[in-house]
């Protein structure tokens, strides 16, 4: 069987043909072409309106086009372009259907290295198919940017705003996932967590679409706050609660460290050495080594046990179903909590109470909607992040983030290159 059969059945052109397949070699490096022709019959297509038209003349050098590898081989594609005389657009390169604008690289090719990304790293991909790291990244790029202009955004009813840091010197990037039952994926990149980052979003998905949101997820970042409460006003906003919880931790832990630091100044013995988990950690998930530790501290009269004892008594507050009786315990928490006269925790307080009626949604919502998603999705960007030793640049982590979590549609195939 001849390769240009094999090509006929794999990858059909339509209103071209296959010509000779030979070997060539170049700088210490061989590969195959196979040179493609037009049809006798087959008129040119403008690469503007996508009209046919009559031709205009033919390119003298033809343009190489990298194809999937067979048998290890590196393929490509020869062709002369031809232009056309659109009478819409003028005098136009044609447009062929094995590439795309003026990518090197034809469409099955792309799509084929962006499926090995995946599962690989990038550089990993570019070392096993003997190509460079931006050749990989360009095939990925196309493939998700054709994914973002032919996606679905109707239909999405709850999201989920957060931002990570994605590199050193507090470069943050927000995100804004879909966390519907039904479907969770990540629906926006932006750099920075201001409200021009948000609100890229909103204006992305439309007044039409951000009116049909039911419920958003999010921390108390005052620019994330400011832009919902703007864009989609009609949502229930629930804030995040595990940003809440890790906010009185860090309260217990600032001032469980600056006891320590007294006491040790002071000389007094180190009872909090070694303690800084044993206050953080829920009691169900303490080794039997810091269950013993805890135990002692309890029986000193410290600044850190009060805190403690208050998080602990915090925990209860989501337990309840009732928006009512929640609320009832969070006020009765606040007013002892606030007598505490430990600075950390009465900050704390000022803050909960500050964001109360947006705390309560998470009861109005039913407890359906929570951050275990929003901070799954996360770890998923964490490891996309992990795999790829971090990004150098904001777009290559756009393109990364998208082509892991986008759940975007990809390219039609005639074949699969696998």
């Amino acid at each position: 069987m001849q390769l240009k059969t094999l090509l006929n059945k794999c990858h059909p052109l339509k209103r071209f043909v296959y010509g000779s397949v030979r070997f060539v070699t170049e700088d210490g490096r061989s590969f195959l072409v196979v040179d493609i022709e037009p049809r006798a019959n087959g008129r040119p297509v403008c690469s503007c309106c996508g009209a046919r038209a009559p031709g205009y003349d033919r390119a003298k050098e033809p343009r190489l086009f990298q194809f999937v590898p067979i048998l290890g081989w590196q393929v490509y594609f020869r062709y002369r372009m031809r232009r056309v005389r659109c009478p819409r657009c003028g005098v136009k390169v044609g447009r062929v259907p094995w590439a795309e604008g003026k990518s090197p690289q034809t469409k099955a090719y792309q799509l084929f290295l962006a499926r090995w990304a995946r599962r690989l790293s990038w550089k990993e991909t570019a070392e096993a198919f003997r190509t460079s790291w931006d050749s990989v990244f360009t095939a990925v790029r196309a493939v998700v940017d054709y994914g973002l202009r032919n996606r679905s955004l109707g239909g999405v009813e709850a999201i989920g705003v957060d931002e990570i840091q994605w590199r050193k010197g507090h470069d943050y990037v927000t995100l804004v996932y879909q966390i519907d039952a039904g479907s969770r994926r990540l629906l926006h990149v932006a750099r920075h967590r201001t409200t021009e980052s948000l609100s890229g979003f909103f204006d992305m998905l439309g007044r039409e679409a951000s009116s049909s949101i039911r419920y958003v997820c999010s921390d108390m970042w005052k620019p994330y706050l400011q832009v919902i409460a703007e864009k989609a006003p009609q949502a229930l906003h629930v804030l995040d609660r595990f940003h809440i919880v890790a906010n009185l931790q860090k309260a217990v832990n600032e001032i469980r460290a600056a006891e320590a630091r007294k006491m040790k100044a002071e000389g007094y013995e180190d009872v909090l050495k070694h303690t800084k988990y044993c206050f953080l950690k829920n009691p169900e998930n303490l080794t039997d080594n810091q269950r013993l530790k805890l135990k002692d501290v309890l029986q000193y009269d410290l600044k850190s046990v009060r805190a403690y004892l208050l998080k602990e008594a915090f925990q209860q507050f989501w337990s309840y179903r009732s928006p009512r009786w929640a609320e009832w315990y969070l006020k009765k928490w606040c007013a002892r909590a606030a007598r505490s006269r430990l600075p950390p925790i009465t900050k704390f307080v000022a803050t909960i109470r500050k964001h109360q009626p947006l705390i309560m949604n998470y009861f109005k919502a039913k407890k359906q909607l929570s951050s275990g998603v929003v901070e799954g999705l996360n770890r998923k960007v964490n490891l996309a992040t992990r795999k790829a030793y971090g990004y150098r640049t904001f777009d290559a982590l756009h393109t990364a983030l998208f082509q892991t979590m986008g759940d975007l549609p990809e390219p039609e195939s005639t074949h699969e290159f696998f």
